[in-house]
């Protein structure tokens, strides 16, 4: 992969934040040298490698020389400081070829599975790095015999802390769009409510940091969920981030060097592994609801093109008619009265055109409606048309039972949609009993109670087919995404419907039985700011 040369600012930025982060971290070392409990400046240094390639090892290089020089006062020589500052940048080089390979360009995760394969091959990294580090100073006879696996681990532990709790913030900061999405999921009023409750607890569990005996540690990982289960992986990032350079100030503002320094990496290693986990299914379980609305909203666009043909249908044709009729009173040099009245009329069917399609935009991009009185014969005369074609070529009887002189009020082409969406169904259930068996389909209406279903008086519209029916098991979840009966069906049509009844004010259900029985319904129409008799359709 090609890369570009780091321009000469960001490779001033890079050195003077590296140089920034060992300063701040040179916190009890072993022997002077850069043996501390963490090492958040390898993060720093991988990120830069990633954006930059092998062009960034130079400047890596350079800020581990000087840091070494400025830092800690060179304890290794020239030669050796030299030397060992090579090793560094090979072998975190190393660990982010590796990142690269498996993450891509960024580097770091964005699912749980490549969560822990980021955390193996950062642990498996840091520590043979350190295996060769550690021996190298071994060898020049800057660490006392026998102390050599006790350097290890100190320097190993203090790698991987720094890296893993380091590295994801700073790669969302590495990038102009990391940065836009960090501040637009952290730029907010609670971010500084769980920071704010983060310094809280810091001093309820650190108040004297030198004595402290971690007797409460567990409540550091209060801010952490917060963050995670509000805002994600880019939340829990600042979140840990910050806890960590809480715990490392109060260390090294305390000169507490006679703490517990293992315990302190493990805690901070622990919250960021707990934090990256929850952060990380919080986001998954977003992308999936965004994703099942989009996959709600096609659905619903392949609902509402059945509904565009069907409500253009009539205008449309009735357009054709008034055209060849203006047509033959031009041809027979008619004009006055008739003409007129034939172009006013293909105009008002042209308006109920364009009104058909708006109203299905609207209610496509906002779920907007339109409330009117839709009289129940009407509507389930008006969708059993639609059938009578499939009706016939299998042999289905569609039986509609005597409709109450009543009205709902709803949106009609959302409520048709519904309607149509059940006979459907039951159409689909009946094509699946065995030649010569019974095929039928009852549609029926009643008047639900009021007392029973709130204030105003519900109209009851039910769906019976001969088909095999729900069972208890797939009734409990027949109305969740991505279930079907049907070996083609895409589940979303009654996940779709009964989002529009519910935003009617009504209910759709299936009920357990024998034969595929579905129930829905709407509140009657009143007229407006009266408590009279239901509005009954002319």
């Amino acid at each position: 992969m090609t890369t570009l040369a780091p321009p000469r600012h960001m490779v001033v930025a890079f050195v003077a934040a590296y140089l920034l982060f060992d300063w701040a971290t040179y916190i009890d070392p072993l022997y002077g040298l850069n043996i501390t409990p963490w090492n958040p400046d390898p993060a720093l240094g991988l990120v830069f490698y990633l954006v930059y390639g092998w062009r960034a090892a130079l400047p890596w290089w350079l800020a581990l020389v000087l840091g070494e020089v400025v830092v800690r006062g060179m304890p290794a020589g020239l030669g050796l400081t030299l030397l060992l500052s090579l090793w560094l940048v090979i072998g975190y080089g190393l660990i982010g070829v590796i990142l690269q390979r498996v993450f891509g360009s960024g580097g770091v995760f964005d699912s749980r599975n490549q969560l822990f394969q980021w955390l193996l091959i950062v642990l498996a990294g840091c520590l043979l790095n350190d295996v060769v580090y550690m021996s190298l100073l071994s060898l020049a006879g800057l660490i006392p015999p026998g102390q050599w696996v006790a350097v290890v681990l100190r320097f190993g532990i203090g790698d991987i802390v720094g890296v893993v709790v380091s590295m994801p913030l700073v790669w969302m900061l590495s990038s102009a769009q990391g940065r836009r999405r960090l501040r637009a999921t952290v730029w907010r009023y609670e971010t500084l409510g769980y920071l704010a409750f983060s310094i809280c607890v810091l001093a309820l569990v650190f108040g004297d940091i030198s004595t402290s005996e971690f007797k409460h540690f567990y409540f550091l990982f209060l801010p952490v969920i917060w963050a995670a289960s509000r805002q994600g992986l880019y939340g829990t990032a600042l979140m840990v981030f910050v806890l960590q350079l809480g715990i490392g100030a109060l260390v090294k503002w305390n000169n507490a060097v006679n703490i517990e320094v293992p315990e302190l990496q493990m805690l901070d290693a622990m919250l960021a592994v707990v934090g990256f986990s929850i952060g990380i299914v919080v986001d998954e379980l977003r992308q999936v609801s965004d994703e099942l609305k989009q996959s709600l909203r096609l659905a619903a666009a392949g609902e509402m093109a059945a509904a565009l043909a069907h409500e253009l249908n009539q205008p449309l044709t009735a357009l054709g008619a008034y055209g060849k009729a203006c047509e033959f009173l031009v041809e027979r040099g008619e004009g006055g009265e008739m003409l007129k009245n034939a172009i006013q009329r293909m105009i008002a069917e042209s308006a109920r055109a364009g009104e058909v399609v708006r109203r299905l935009r609207d209610f496509f991009r906002t779920g907007s409606m339109k409330l009117e009185p839709v009289d129940a014969g009407q509507l389930v005369s008006a969708v059993s048309q639609q059938f009578f074609t499939q009706l016939r070529e299998h042999q289905v009887t569609l039986e509609v039972q005597d409709m109450p002189p009543l009205a709902m009020l709803a949106d009609r082409l959302q409520i048709e949609l519904v309607l149509r969406n059940l006979l459907a169904n039951a159409l689909d259930a009946v094509q699946e009993q065995a030649d010569g068996a019974r095929r039928i389909i009852t549609v029926s209406a009643q008047q639900l109670d009021s007392k029973r279903h709130g204030k105003n008086s519900c109209l009851q519209l039910t769906v019976q087919d001969s088909g095999k029916g729900v069972s208890e098991e797939l009734a409990a979840r027949l109305f969740e995404p991505f279930v079907s009966s049907k070996a083609s069906g895409l589940g979303l049509g009654l996940v779709l419907s009964r989002a529009i009844m519910e935003a009617h004010g009504g209910s759709l259900w299936a009920e357990v039985g024998d034969h595929g029985i579905f129930k829905m319904a709407l509140p009657l129409a009143r007229h407006a700011g009266e408590e009279k008799e239901n509005y009954v359709a002319a």
